[in-house]
């Protein structure tokens, strides 16, 4: 590390290499409770020319480069397990272009979404992705993780908006793969393939962005069940029927005790479960139909009438007892290990179900909420301190596992990372994950970009 720190602070203006241990500890840690591991030192570029040059600086000296973003991930995709080079895209968080008639953007990776989504909404655009931390996540973030969110379930996730990158690979090559246009089939598609890569394949200076006319009117309503059995049955009927809302949110019973601590909008007294729905459009009487229908398909085994918002405050106070459901968890127990699983949707109670069963026989609680609408659960596991760590690492495993026997996948949108690098084989099968260790090859060929993520160390 001494020659490849010496030569980066040649090649870097003094601030923008830190070198701080209190400072790189910030950039050690992000929000999957995995601990820090941070770099060696981390450099701020501002171009893919000085991530070029990073990429040169390591290869010499063969040690790893890690790239940093917002820090938001739930999986440790930037954690910098071996130390080495953090690269942080804090400094690349220009918004490049918005082009209305062409609706599309251009924008570097260190754009905040939440801020990002604003600007196009000035521009009576919209973009639809919208992870649970809009407000802290970064784009590049976003297509390194392709992330998803609530409206995922009508809108798809990020990898349906990417249209192009510029990207810079370890072998110092600058990029610029996909199109400006909105169809386009010529080649290979490695734009796809760089969506989801966990930065472990390259790293995305530069993201060309589909867009679509915001929809005018939006309707929100929410409704109470006698417990979470009763309300999965009812996400499997709505969708049986043919109907895709823009968004289907299920809460559990668990879930339901952390909201009475506090949250914005309060649940009924007797509440087991609750789902959250929404649906949008431009015809203000088709969306409140659509809602209506929605409603009609839930009530029969509703325990309580459906509440519809009638005001964008209550709205929001709605949404954001959604949003902050994680944090309210952990006034339950001190601690807590969240999963993001996906299963069919015809198996969302069976899931459900199979996820309290293990959290049971390991005596630990189990909260099941998230995008029941397209499969897509968080399974957050609570446990007291150290001496149930290992007993919520068990049950981590065992509901991995189950998602994948059921038909499903180890994650729906937060990443392997490190997190669940030992399952992905168990998924996926060794062939496959031999041949994804030959694609990451052909790209890091002396594998220093991110090393120990996605595939089982070896």
């Amino acid at each position: 590390m001494a020659g490849a720190i010496g030569e980066l602070r040649a090649a870097f203006p003094g601030e923008r290499v830190v070198l701080d241990e209190e400072r790189l500890a910030e950039y050690g840690k992000d929000e999957s409770d995995l601990g820090v591991f941070q770099p060696g030192v981390a450099v701020k570029v501002e171009s893919a020319g000085e991530v070029r040059s990073t990429f040169a600086i390591a290869s010499r000296y063969r040690v790893p480069v890690v790239p940093i973003g917002a820090r938001s991930g739930k999986s440790g995709g930037s954690l910098a397990i071996h130390g080495g080079i953090g690269v942080s895209m804090e400094r690349m968080n220009r918004i490049l272009e918005i082009r209305p008639a062409d609706l599309t953007a251009r924008v570097q990776p260190g754009v905040i979404t939440g801020v990002f989504q604003a600007e196009v909404e000035r521009h009576g655009l919209f973009y639809p992705p919208d992870p649970n931390s809009l407000d802290l996540c970064s784009i590049g973030g976003n297509v390194a993780e392709n992330a998803g969110g609530p409206r995922a379930l009508k809108y798809g996730v990020t990898r349906e908006y990417v249209l192009g990158l510029e990207v810079v690979v370890p072998t110092g090559e600058i990029l610029r793969v996909g199109r400006q246009t909105i169809k386009g089939v010529a080649g290979y598609d490695l734009t796809a393939l760089f969506v989801g890569s966990e930065g472990t394949l390259c790293i995305v200076t530069e993201a060309t962005l589909k867009l679509l006319p915001r929809p005018r009117h939006v309707a929100t309503a929410l409704v109470c069940f006698p417990d979470v059995d009763t309300a999965a049955q009812a996400v499997s009927r709505v969708l049986a029927a043919g109907v895709i809302p823009r968004c289907l949110e299920l809460i559990d019973d668990v879930s339901v005790q952390a909201i009475a601590r506090g949250s914005p909008f309060q649940l009924p007294p007797g509440a087991g479960a609750a789902l959250l729905f929404e649906t949008d459009g431009n015809d203000e009487e088709q969306v409140f139909a659509e809602m209506a229908r929605v409603a009609e398909m839930v009530r029969g085994s509703a325990s309580g009438e459906v509440v519809v918002a009638q005001n964008e405050a209550q709205r929001r106070d709605i949404w954001e007892t959604r949003k902050y459901l994680s944090v309210a968890l952990r006034k339950l127990a001190a601690g807590k290990l969240s999963e993001d699983i996906a299963v069919p949707r015809s198996r969302i109670p069976e899931m459900v179900a199979r996820c309290r069963e293990i959290g049971k026989a390991r005596g630990l609680l189990v909260a099941t909420y998230g995008h029941a609408g397209d499969g897509n659960l968080h399974c957050n596991v609570l446990y007291d301190g150290d001496r149930e760590r290992g007993a919520a690492d068990a049950a981590v495993g065992e509901i991995l596992r189950a998602a994948v026997d059921m038909g499903g996948t180890i994650t729906g949108e937060h990443g392997v990372g490190l997190a669940k690098r030992d399952f992905l084989e168990y998924e996926q099968g060794a062939a496959v994950v031999a041949l994804e260790r030959r694609l990451k090859a052909a790209f890091d060929p002396l594998g220093i970009l991110n090393p120990g993520k996605v595939f089982p160390e070896t």
